[in-house]
């Protein structure tokens, strides 16, 4: 064979592999500076969101500010609403869904995207506040998964509600504001700790060991005991008139002090606590608001709760608050709500883990999720042998991919570490149990379910683009 034989040869298989091959590349090589820079500015609005929506009441009460500036109003299942129409429906402070009424005839489906707006954090106990060597502290059980030793020797915030004996109910967030004070979670000084490190990891710090530090002064009385609760519960009283039984029947979430931050020095990523899954569910929500003019589907978008400890509950998806949401309008409209939901199509707006060479070990290179390659499509979760999950057919994940491609979206597939190691889940199963087409999307994230998650800037506009794609 000649040289020029050879080279011609050469040529074919490259053209081959171009044409037979699958290849994903860093969108950074892929998209033009003016997107570039698009997704820059989209993210600035994403990082103000976190900083306000720390808790799942905050996500909502930030949420309907926005939709109420956007022209959305408040639904009414009495109303008959019309083509065009953007109304949304809170849920017990806690849970949100916002719909846009399509041009087609509802019975035809509607397009759903579901993300959550709980995030892994530490709850006050019902009866927190205790003293110990003259220092008051709060008790806490932690809520959704966690490496509990991350969260100690960091400032925290607390943020919620207290409902006092009387019904009225006191919003509670402090820590955020720099004049403000923070708190913490003390560890054990290193020279010390030789027992302390001798645990297995998850036990390095336990459950009951994770006690918020909140003040050491007393109060100014040599008569009575426990000097220093008492100044604190003095402090409170004075600022939001509730005694110690009102914490029985309070909401208190302590989460990080952290404000989201551009990380690197291209500021190509962000870091904030609450990324999972804060980011599909902003993505999600403005991909809606943006709708330019009337959607052929009537689009319904759902920011749902308690996703992280297993979706149960009144503002969980194991509810039938969205089912009830979707028969209503389609009584509205004099059509059959079980028809309307088999005819329907959902994104499950959920995050998956971005590989990270540092624990390679744990990830399967040509199925994981890389940081800056686009949004990400999971097939199926769960964990060992799929347990758990809901599976997407090949039709459904078809019929995605041919509108991501058309749309010139950057997106890539994945799944949650190796399949003996692997595990997790997302609300996609309780949809998928209404009988409706299925699929997970969202963004890779590193360090997942710690108090400060890193997402690519691209991946999160990429994940925004992709959802307006699915909903148009």
């Amino acid at each position: 064979m000649t040289k020029k034989t050879e080279k011609k040869a050469e040529s074919k298989a490259k053209e081959l592999q171009k044409q037979l091959f699958m290849k994903k590349k860093n969108s950074g090589l892929i998209m033009s500076d003016a997107e570039i820079k698009a997704a820059d500015k989209f993210n600035e609005g994403y990082k103000k969101f976190l900083d306000e929506a720390k808790t799942e009441r905050e996500a909502v009460k930030a949420s309907v500010a926005i939709l109420q500036k956007q022209g959305f109003s408040e639904y009414d299942k009495k109303k008959k609403y019309k083509a065009g129409d953007k109304v949304y429906m809170v849920n017990r402070g806690k849970a949100l869904i916002l719909a846009v009424i399509g041009k087609e005839s509802i019975d035809k489906g509607v397009n759903i995207l579901a993300a959550h707006i709980d995030s892994p954090r530490l709850d006050l106990k019902q009866n927190p506040l205790y003293e110990e060597a003259e220092m008051a502290y709060f008790k806490t059980h932690y809520y959704g998964g966690i490496k509990k030793y991350q969260w100690t020797a960091i400032p925290l915030s607390l943020h919620g509600v207290i409902v006092k004996n009387d019904g009225d109910v006191v919003e509670v967030n402090i820590g955020e504001d720099e004049k403000d004070p923070v708190f913490v979670v003390t560890d054990l000084l290193p020279h010390l700790a030789q027992e302390q490190m001798k645990r297995p990891a998850p036990k390095i710090i336990t459950g009951e060991e994770l006690n918020i530090l909140i003040g050491s002064r007393p109060f100014k009385d040599d008569e009575a005991s426990e000097l220093v609760k008492l100044n604190i519960m003095n402090i409170l009283f004075k600022k939001y008139g509730i005694t110690e039984e009102d914490f029985i029947s309070a909401e208190l979430e302590v989460v990080p002090a952290f404000k989201a931050k551009d990380v690197g020095f291209d500021r190509s990523l962000v870091g904030a606590y609450g990324q999972d899954d804060r980011v599909c569910a902003y993505t999600a929500m403005m991909a809606t608001i943006d709708i330019k003019g009337v959607p052929s589907r009537t689009v319904v978008t759902i920011l749902t709760d308690k996703e992280e400890t297993g979706s149960d509950g009144s503002t969980g998806l194991q509810s039938s608050y969205l089912e009830y949401f979707i028969y209503d309008l389609a009584e509205s409209f004099g059509k059959n709500g079980r028809a309307v939901l088999s005819a329907s199509k959902c994104l499950s707006a959920d995050v998956n883990a971005g590989f990270d060479p540092t624990f390679g070990d744990v990830l399967e290179k040509k199925n994981s999720a890389y940081v800056g390659k686009g949004t990400v499509l999971t097939k199926f979760t769960g964990a060992g042998g799929k347990s758990g999950t809901n599976d997407s057919s090949a039709e459904f994940v078809g019929y995605v991919r041919k509108i991501f491609d058309e749309n010139k979206i950057i997106w890539q597939t994945g799944e949650l570490g190796k399949v003996d190691l692997g595990g997790g889940g997302t609300v996609a199963k309780y949809i998928a149990n209404l009988d409706v087409d299925t699929i997970d999307l969202g963004v890779p994230v590193l360090s997942m379910h710690a108090p400060f998650e890193i997402t690519s800037k691209a991946d999160v506009y990429m994940t925004y683009k992709a959802f307006a794609a699915f909903i148009k």
